[in-house]
């Protein structure tokens, strides 16, 4: 019986994943590195707000920074183990440097101004003035959700009947809002039902 010949429409696979991931053990090893690195990058976003401390240094420490940040996710999408790991680890003392040439220079981290309530569902709203106070709120193991202003702007803004009541009786207090609801929705129809009109 003859082979059947190769078919040229089909494109070979390629494994594309670093040698790294590739197993438990040496995977294992690289994410703890860069979880190293995550966890100094989330400290500084925490301290610095999100994005900020790469612009209260100079340009050039930026530019290195930078560089570092390309080489580290270089080496987690192409290197071996060893990169991942020199690089995650050169990738530390580039957050570390950066805190402390900001601190050096006098810059200061967000110390966000937080109001909390408590909503009738038993969660916590924050409100802050901007995003990056937002970012800056400590939520851990609790059930927060943080809003800055201009987005408690955008909900009053999204809920006209909240102004008006504001506007048509001056001093009022919104004490809970129910939206209008489709009395078609929830209506379970069942052979029988009566309808409830005419």
């Amino acid at each position: 019986m003859p082979k059947p010949k190769p078919n040229s429409n089909v494109v070979p696979l390629v494994d594309t994943m670093p040698s790294w991931q590739r197993q438990h053990s040496t995977y294992a090893v690289g994410r703890s590195f860069i979880d190293g690195s995550d966890a100094l990058a989330l400290e500084a976003e925490r301290k610095w707000g999100v994005g900020r401390l790469r612009l209260l240094v100079d340009n050039d420490l930026r530019a290195r920074f930078d560089s570092q940040r390309l080489k580290l996710n270089h080496a987690i999408r192409h290197g071996e183990l060893e990169d991942v790991k020199r690089e995650a680890l050169r990738m530390q003392n580039a957050w570390r440097a950066l805190d402390a040439a900001a601190t050096q220079a006098g810059a200061t981290g967000l110390s966000p101004l937080v109001w909390e309530v408590v909503l009738p569902n038993g969660k916590v709203a924050a409100l802050v003035r901007t995003p990056e106070e937002a970012r800056a709120v400590a939520v851990e193991g609790r059930a927060v959700n943080v809003y800055s202003l201009d987005e408690i702007g955008n909900l009053i803004h999204g809920f006209p009947a909240i102004v008006k009541a504001k506007e048509v009786f001056p001093g009022a207090t919104v004490v809970g809002v129910k939206p209008i609801m489709d009395p078609v929705d929830g209506w379970d129809e069942v052979e029988g039902d009566q309808v409830p009109f005419g």
